[in-house]
C-alpha cells in the first residue's frame, strides 16, 4: 500500500493519496483546489486516480473532488448520508457514485471500510483504511473533521458560517455518539486527520500530523467526557469566530465548484488600471508590513503572502468584485493567484508590478503599546482588534473591542475624523488593520505594533 500526504500550511489542511502499487490505482481523499500535486505524485509512482473522494462538504476550502475527477476520468464518491437537507446538489449532474454507512471501496490490496459520523456535519464519513495485502487488521482512520490530533471536529460551524439554525446541539450530540462507535477500533489504528494546528474547523488542534486511536483515547479531551450533554457544552464552548467566506465555501462546495483547468498566470496590468481597480474593486498589496507602512497607495489593502494570507483574505476580500494584486514579482503574483483560488476568490484580473508605487507617498503611523492609556485618556479610542475569547482573557483598560474580522460592519457607522489607536496580540492583524481602516476613510489610525503581548510583558 502507497500512502502519501499533503498539507496546505495556509489551510492547515492535510488530504491523502492511497494506492494499491500492485494494481497501478489510488484514491485521493479531501482533495485541495489545486490538482497538480496528486497528478505529479500519482505520475512519479506510475499510478493512476481512479477514484476521488471527500470526508464531508468543507467550509473552510474550496474541494478539488470534482475538478480531479474530471481532470482524471476517476470515478467521484460522495457521501449520501446526512439527511435530506444537506445533500450534494451536483453529484447526479457528474454522475457520481454516493457512499453510506458500511459501503466499503476495495482496490486490489487496499479496502477503505466507509463510516458514517455525523456531528462536524450531518454527511460527514470517515473511511477505515486496512491493506488487506499484510493484514485484515485495520492500519488506519482517514478521520477528516471527525477527530484531530488532540480534538475533535467543531459542530457549530453550520449554525454559525452557514446559519442552519438548531443545528449546533444536535451536532454536538452526534459528535458524542460518533466517538462512542470508535470503541470498537484498536488502539494501534493510526489517526489522520484533516486539518492541523492552526485550523478553525476545531479549538485546540495539536500540531503532529498524525496519532493512533490509543493515544488520542489517553489524551484527547474529547475521549474523557462520558456524559452527553457535558461533552456537548465542552465542544460549543470558546469555539473560534468561523471566518466570514464558511458560510461561501459550504455553498459552492455542496453545490459544485466551477471547474478551472490549468490556470495561466495572472495578467500583467498597466498603471492606468489601478483608478478602476481601486473604485470598484480591491487592490491587495502583498508586500511586507514594514514595506507597506513606509510607502504605499491610498486605498490598498495590504496582505503579505504570510501563513495567514488566506484566512485574511476570506474575511476581507469580496466575492462579488473584481481583485488585483501589487506582487514583487510572477511568481508571488501566482502564489496569491493560487491561495485566492483555495477559497473560491476567483475574480483576480491580475497583477501590477511594484513600479505602479512609484510616486505612492502614503504611510502608516505607527505608535508605542505603551501609550495606548495615555492615547485614551488624550480622546483617541483604542481598538482591540482580537478574537472574542482572548479580549475575555484579558484587555488594555479603556479599549474597546472589535475583531478584525468584522470592523467593515461595526465601524461602519463611526465618524471617519475620530482618532484611532488599534493593536492586535502580536501586531499581524493591527497591520492589516490599518489598511483596511484608510480603505474605509478613516483619516487618523495609529497602529501599535507591539500589540497586547507587548503590553502585558511591560
Amino acid at each position: 500500500m502507497l500512502v502519501r500526504r499533503f498539507y496546505d500550511d495556509r489551510l492547515a489542511q492535510a488530504s491523502y493519496l492511497i494506492g494499491c502499487q500492485r494494481l497501478g490505482e489510488a484514491i485521493v481523499i479531501d482533495p485541495a483546489r489545486d490538482v497538480a500535486p496528486y497528478l505529479e505524485a500519482a505520475r512519479q509512482e506510475g499510478m493512476r486516480i481512479t477514484r476521488v473522494t471527500e470526508t464531508h462538504i468543507h467550509a473552510d476550502f474550496v474541494s478539488g473532488a470534482r475538478e480531479l475527477a474530471s481532470q482524471t476520468g476517476a470515478q467521484l464518491l460522495l457521501s449520501a448520508e446526512g439527511g435530506r437537507d444537506w445533500q450534494y446538489g451536483y453529484a447526479a449532474e457528474v454522475g457520481a457514485t454516493m457512499l453510506h454507512d458500511n459501503d466499503e471501496i476495495i482496490m486490489g490490496g487496499v479496502r477503505l471500510d466507509v463510516w458514517h459520523t455525523p456531528g462536524h456535519t450531518p454527511e460527514h464519513l470517515a473511511f477505515i483504511v486496512t491493506d488487506t495485502a499484510r493484514s485484515d487488521d485495520p492500519v488506519a482512520m482517514v478521520s477528516g473533521d471527525f477527530i484531530f490530533v488532540g480534538d475533535v471536529g467543531r459542530p457549530d460551524l453550520l449554525e454559525r458560517a452557514a446559519h442552519v439554525v438548531g443545528t449546533m446541539e444536535a451536532g454536538g450530540r452526534d459528535l458524542f455518539r460518533s466517538l462512542q462507535r470508535t470503541a470498537s477500533l484498536p488502539d494501534h489504528l493510526q489517526i489522520w486527520p484533516g486539518h492541523g494546528a492552526g485550523s478553525a474547523c476545531g479549538k485546540a488542534l495539536g500540531a503532529m500530523p498524525t496519532s493512533t486511536l490509543g493515544y488520542e483515547r489517553r489524551t484527547n479531551w474529547a475521549f474523557d467526557i462520558r456524559d452527553e450533554a457535558a461533552f456537548v457544552a465542552t465542544v460549543l464552548e470558546g469555539q473560534p469566530s468561523p471566518p466570514r467566506y464558511f458560510g461561501t465555501m459550504k455553498r459552492i462546495n455542496r453545490d459544485g465548484a466551477p471547474l478551472l483547468g490549468v490556470r495561466a498566470a495572472p495578467a500583467a496590468l498597466e498603471a492606468a488600471a489601478l483608478g478602476d481597480l481601486l473604485a470598484h474593486g480591491v487592490v491587495v498589496d502583498l508586500r511586507p508590513f514594514a514595506d507597506y507602512a513606509a510607502r504605499h497607495i491610498p486605498g490598498t489593502l495590504n496582505l503579505p503572502l504570510i501563513k495567514a494570507f488566506t484566512t485574511w483574505a476570506g474575511w476581507l476580500l469580496p466575492y462579488d468584485a473584481d481583485l488585483a494584486v501589487i506582487a514583487p514579482d510572477a511568481d508571488a503574483a501566482m502564489e496569491a493567484q493560487r491561495a485566492l483560488a483555495s477559497i473560491g476568490l476567483d475574480r483576480l484580473r491580475g497583477a501590477f508590478g511594484l513600479d505602479v508605487l512609484d510616486g505612492a507617498s502614503a504611510h502608516t503611523v505607527r505608535g508605542d503599546i505603551l501609550e495606548a492609556e495615555a492615547m485614551r485618556a488624550a480622546g483617541r479610542t483604542v481598538v482591540d482588534l482580537r478574537e472574542p475569547n482572548e479580549w475575555q482573557a484579558g484587555h488594555i483598560p479603556g479599549a474597546v473591542h472589535h475583531p478584525l474580522g468584522t470592523v467593515t460592519e461595526t465601524l461602519a457607522t463611526l465618524d471617519r475624523s475620530t482618532p484611532l489607536a488599534i493593536h492586535c496580540q502580536g501586531g499581524t492583524r493591527s497591520a492589516i488593520g490599518a489598511s483596511v481602516l484608510e480603505r474605509m476613510g478613516f483619516t487618523d489610525v495609529i497602529d501599535l505594533t507591539a500589540g497586547f503581548g507587548g503590553w502585558r510583558k511591560a
